[in-house]
């Protein structure tokens, strides 16, 4: 049996404990991969003084246009609680028919679907007029600061040009072949801060509570949607995700009270815009109460889209030829690598299921694995033709 089956390679993938930024052992052990088919891997390791140091992949088989790009991470979320699982979770097992393991779908095995994929295409055409290339991060479950995006900057400097690029992250809600990802929402955290006059709560009047303001523009904030969608997009939401009030005291009124929120848009907004509506609802309301106020912004991605054009089409074909589903095009979900590499190629979306990801127990069905190798595989060798 070949050493690239990808239920192999996908095993032994999430038996490192990648757990971001923890690389474990996963890009050499890539590397290690494929260098017996030919690539020429190059491990690059990035870091700066805010952020842990990445590993990072990429790696080219051949030197000719067009180079068709995979792109994917070997970093995963931490387990959880351990208890709850059924298998360790870097021990990955088979049970009824499933892959179990941390990473099982997001995304490990999807990567060893691809290498098992370009093994199987090399066996029936090992001479192609054109390059394939992987581009592997450890970076996409944390910051993303030293990852893809570095990568991609890598790739600029050095003119290294990729004509295609396949991402394979987990896109399908219940069925392999349900969803193509042709373009995502943008992101965009935030952080308020109100000052207030801290005191006594019986002397209420000699004092200015925070958490009285920070409600209200919470408040102001949720009332009014952002927008109602559009043929693309899904609406855009505006999402609370913590409210601190540093105070173990039952009778002081605090001098400060904070929020954070996260944003995930359409292509009605850009990060800049949404700032200005923000900012201008904190301003006007901290005008009126009299709070001082400080907002901190991290732009995560701005909206995107990728017009079908033959090879999404292409791809279409292939998965409902497989799967017998036809694929919808999609734009729903979290942020993904793609936002920095369609500043470089146009791309897709396309892996396993998703309904496990992140979950205790995550797993994949065998039978996808297969199916996903040949779909790899089978694009590989009508992109080539």
């Amino acid at each position: 049996m070949s050493n690239f089956t990808e239920l192999k390679i996908a095993k032994e993938l999430i038996s490192f404990p990648s757990i971001t930024p923890k690389d474990a052992g996963a890009i050499n052990y890539l590397a290690k991969k494929l260098k017996p088919l030919g690539f020429k891997c190059t491990i690059l390791k990035f870091k700066d003084k805010k952020s842990a140091p990445i590993k990072n992949l990429y790696a080219r088989l051949g030197n000719k246009q067009p180079n068709i790009c995979y792109a994917g991470h070997t970093d995963v979320v931490p387990p959880g609680n351990i208890k709850e699982w059924t298998v360790n979770p870097f021990k990955p097992k088979i049970i009824n028919n499933h892959l179990v393991g941390r990473g099982a779908n997001d995304m490990k095995s999807s990567i060893a679907c691809f290498i098992s994929a370009i093994e199987k295409f090399l066996k029936t055409k090992s001479k192609f007029n054109g390059s394939i290339s992987l581009l592997i991060t450890g970076d996409e479950e944390g910051l993303a600061i030293n990852g893809t995006k570095k990568v991609i900057d890598y790739l600029k400097r050095k003119k290294e040009k990729i004509d295609f690029c396949i991402v394979g992250e987990p896109t399908n809600p219940k069925k392999l072949g349900e969803m193509i990802k042709i373009g995502r929402r943008g992101s965009l955290t935030g952080k308020i801060k109100i000052y207030g006059i801290q005191g006594h709560v019986a002397y209420p009047h000699l004092l200015n509570n925070p958490i009285n303001t920070l409600v209200n523009i919470c408040k102001k904030l949720k009332e009014k949607k952002l927008d109602r969608g559009n043929k693309n997009f899904q609406p855009s939401n505006l999402e609370f995700t913590g409210i601190y009030v540093d105070n173990k005291a039952h009778n002081v009124i605090p001098g400060e009270a904070k929020a954070r929120f996260n944003i995930r848009y359409n292509n009605f907004h850009t990060a800049n815009s949404l700032k200005k509506k923000i900012n201008s609802v904190v301003r006007n309301l901290c005008k009126k109460s009299k709070n001082k106020f400080k907002i901190e912004y991290i732009a995560n991605g701005e909206s995107f889209i990728t017009k079908p054009g033959k090879n999404i089409y292409l791809a279409k074909k292939i998965i409902k030829k497989i799967t017998k589903i036809n694929p919808k095009f999609s734009t729903t979900g979290g942020t993904s690598d793609a936002r920095f590499i369609k500043k470089i190629s146009p791309c897709l979306e396309f892996g396993l299921v998703n309904k496990t990801m992140h979950k205790v127990d995550e797993c994949v069905a065998i039978s996808d694995l297969k199916k996903l190798t040949n779909i790899y595989k089978t694009f590989l060798i009508e992109y080539f033709k």
